[in-house]
């Protein structure tokens, strides 16, 4: 397998960052129904691919679509997938556990919310493809506990440059503060996302965020 490097030498591509020093994991929201001939599954098969060859662990929940492609991508990279499983009873329109995704590592909830809140502890940056109302509702959350532990919050990636019309218009039409819109960036390529995530390390070192360890006591801050 080619490593990260020769791949990007071969493309003509600059040359990737190095693996954050204090980042470990990364959670991976995304499209539940994409299928491997969508855009959004590519990206996030070619994403999490360059996460795996960078060394970071990649989790996601279990189910197919984005998450599958998230698996695949990861394996590729030859990296290890956490994924965050709920086995529905009543939830008729929800896709659960996904035989199909290959995850190494899983973490069975009892409920969706506990299902989001793990994915949420259990990422120390998080990456949001393109989806739907289940998406947004995983964003949404990430993107309020950002603004609740700012200076020590679990940032945000949002892939893809669709992103920038959304984030205009919230930010024209919502009651915003300042400092919401600085726990997110938006990255188009997987270059753009390694980089962010070294971006992030960096402003922990100059000190916008306290200190970035594994977790916190309640898993939604960086301590």
């Amino acid at each position: 397998m080619e490593t990260l490097l020769r791949i990007w030498k071969k493309l003509g591509k600059p040359q990737p960052p190095p693996k954050a020093r204090a980042i470990e994991k990364v959670t991976v929201f995304g499209f539940a129904d994409a299928k491997p001939a969508d855009k959004v599954y590519k990206d996030a098969y070619k994403v999490c691919q360059s996460l795996a060859e960078a060394g970071y662990t990649v989790v996601d929940g279990g189910g197919p679509g984005v998450m599958e492609a998230a698996t695949l991508g990861a394996k590729a990279g030859g990296g290890k997938v956490i994924g965050v499983t709920f086995y529905p009873k009543d939830a008729d329109h929800f896709e659960g556990r996904d035989v199909s995704n290959p995850i190494d590592e899983e973490i069975k909830t009892t409920t969706y919310i506990e299902r989001t809140l793990t994915l949420l502890k259990e990422g120390q940056v998080y990456i949001v493809f393109n989806g739907a109302s289940g998406t947004m509702s995983e964003f949404g959350m990430a993107w309020g506990l950002a603004r609740i532990y700012f200076g020590h919050h679990k940032p945000l990636i949002l892939y893809g440059d669709f992103w920038q019309k959304i984030m205009r218009t919230l930010k024209a039409n919502l009651l915003l503060r300042p400092e919401e819109l600085e726990v997110f960036k938006i990255a188009t390529t997987p270059y753009q996302v390694l980089k962010a995530i070294t971006e992030f390390e960096d402003e922990v070192e100059a000190d916008r965020h306290k200190a970035m360890k594994v977790s916190s006591e309640d898993g939604f801050a960086i301590q």
